[in-house]
């Protein structure tokens, strides 16, 4: 009886380990200047849209050009700090990934 109670103490032990490793939280990879030139330019793109009766609008289209350039050169946080501006302008939070 005692080995048989030993051997689930030993079998529940080692289910549990398993299960203690997946309650940790999983880090993500760190995110590239260019995913987040993209995503910014995305949630812009939507921004633009929702706003396009507002009075910055073009203003914003100008400065969504600049941060393109930007991005696709070898200015990427230049690019996002111009894609943040412009979220501003039309009164819209940055995502923050």
């Amino acid at each position: 009886m005692r080995r048989f109670v030993a051997s689930i103490v030993i079998v529940l032990a080692a289910m549990g380990s398993p299960a203690l490793a997946v309650g940790h939280a999983v880090r993500k990879a760190p995110i590239t200047r260019i995913e987040r030139c993209d995503a910014l330019q995305r949630q812009l793109d939507h921004a633009i849209i929702q706003h396009a009766r507002a009075k910055r609008t073009t203003q914003a289209r100008a400065l969504r050009k600049k941060a393109e350039k930007f991005c696709a050169g070898k200015s990427q946080a230049q690019g996002i700090r111009t894609y943040a501006t412009a979220l501003k302008m039309l009164g819209v939070k940055p995502i923050d990934e």
